[in-house]
């Protein structure tokens, strides 16, 4: 029995040493971690409840900013003509090259000529004798009107002559708008260019017998060359009381908006608007010296109608939409972000033209909206240098571990996988929703 109960001592004994050396060493980790908080000030590295967010911040400035309207157009070229024949006769030779550029009154092709040339010859042999003729009759006129005026001729003999020579006179008349004729057609073997331009595909060889319906060559004018495109009807009286003060400006960007191609100005607003579609039609003249129009291309048509002086300007990922509307975050003195409804007028290049809602000089928040509550505090932190990592820095210099969100990554909405944003905006700033809130749009 004594050797029982040291036994039940024994294992008593070891169980209460291992529950104290269990709970003894659970206790450590817990207490570095509470060390390294300490450390902290409290806050841990992904930011608990009530830390300050850090944004990316920007000031509202004033600035002279152009008024545009846009619209998708197409190219066309200035002048157009497919060249016919006006005879018919066999085409003995094509002088252009497919693609060529051609100067007004160039030769393009040549008609067999031999057949009008003889027409012509003829019709200017036919005046040689009509010609000899009417000088005949001139001659047996003046005789008749000496014997007439003598009393040596009557005056049916006289009055014959007399309307002979006139008749002869209409006939070499005749004569010389038949070799007029001859001579026009025989002009028209001879095909030239009407205007400047570039020559097409050719569309008939050389040998064939063509006519009046044949075609040889499409020929178009590509300087200066034109756009067609088409605005909302809403705009139609903003562009007609611009117009009236001057030429406006038309900037023709290739189909991404990232590109100008060529600077012309607005040529003529259509007379009517188009009844299904609800819009009108402009055209706009390009010097197009490099060419980088071309006919049958689509372009974006960028008209400037006016330009806001003074203007108030934000980064356009400024600009955030939520159910009620646009609104942005304004930091105040305090360091606290609020919640402002803005009126935008317009969003161009990365920039946001501010109508109301904001004043000159005042701190937005540029990036890191999506951890932000209306009244929660911030610490502003500046973009990434190149070769610190991707670190961003407080203002005061101290490091943060927050990630730029110019031309780097930002964390996700829930601290998960990172979404990447290229450094520079397309002209169509990213636009988020409000925190929380579904957005309606």
């Amino acid at each position: 029995m004594r050797r029982l109960r040291w036994l039940f001592i024994f294992l008593g004994t070891v169980f209460i040493a291992g529950i104290w050396y269990f709970f003894g060493h659970e206790q450590k980790p817990q207490s570095a971690t509470e060390t390294s908080r300490e450390k902290t000030g409290g806050q841990s590295q992904t930011g608990a409840p009530g830390s300050p967010v850090p944004v990316v911040a920007g000031v509202v400035q004033k600035r002279d900013v152009p008024i545009y309207l846009d619209g998708i157009g197409t190219v066309q070229a200035y002048n157009t003509v497919t060249v016919h024949p006006q005879i018919s006769g066999i085409l003995t030779k094509v002088a252009f090259r497919e693609g060529q550029d051609v100067k007004k009154g160039d030769l393009l092709a040549v008609i067999d000529p031999r057949p009008y040339q003889a027409t012509l010859d003829g019709a200017n042999a036919k005046k040689d004798e009509d010609t000899a003729q009417l000088n005949n009759a001139k001659v047996l006129l003046g005789r008749d009107s000496e014997l007439f005026k003598k009393g040596a001729l009557d005056n049916q003999t006289y009055d014959t002559q007399r309307f002979l020579a006139d008749q002869l006179n209409a006939t070499v008349k005749a004569d010389q708008a038949a070799i007029d004729s001859a001579q026009t057609q025989l002009s028209y073997t001879q095909i030239t260019a009407p205007f400047d331009g570039r020559c097409g595909i050719r569309l008939v060889d050389q040998g064939n017998l063509v006519t009046p319906t044949s075609s040889l060559v499409v020929l178009t004018q590509l300087k200066p060359i034109s756009v067609l495109f088409t605005l909302p009807q809403q705009n139609v009286l903003e562009v007609n009381e611009a117009s009236a003060k001057g030429p406006l400006k038309v900037i023709a960007l290739n189909d991404t908006q990232s590109q100008p191609l060529e600077d012309g100005t607005l040529e003529v607003v259509d007379n009517q608007i188009n009844t299904t579609t609800g819009t009108i039609q402009l055209k706009a003249n390009f010097q197009n010296e490099n060419l980088r129009l071309w006919p049958g291309q689509f372009v974006n048509a960028r008209l400037l109608v006016s330009t806001r002086q003074n203007g108030l300007v934000v980064p356009g990922s400024v600009i955030q939409r939520g159910p009620e509307g646009t609104y942005a975050y304004v930091i105040t003195s305090n360091k606290t972000a609020e919640m402002r409804p803005v009126r935008v007028g317009q969003i161009d290049g990365g920039q946001a033209l501010i109508d109301s809602g904001l004043e000159a000089g005042e701190q937005v928040v540029v990036d890191g909206q999506y951890k932000l509550q209306p009244g929660a505090r911030v610490v502003i932190v500046q973009p990434a240098q190149r070769g610190n990592g991707g670190q961003l820095t407080e203002a005061d210099g101290t490091a943060t571990p927050t990630q730029s969100a110019i031309g780097g990554q930002v964390p996700g909405p829930e601290g998960g996988q990172n979404h990447q944003r290229p450094a520079e905006s397309s002209g169509r700033p990213e636009v988020r929703v409000a925190p929380g809130i579904a957005n309606r749009g």
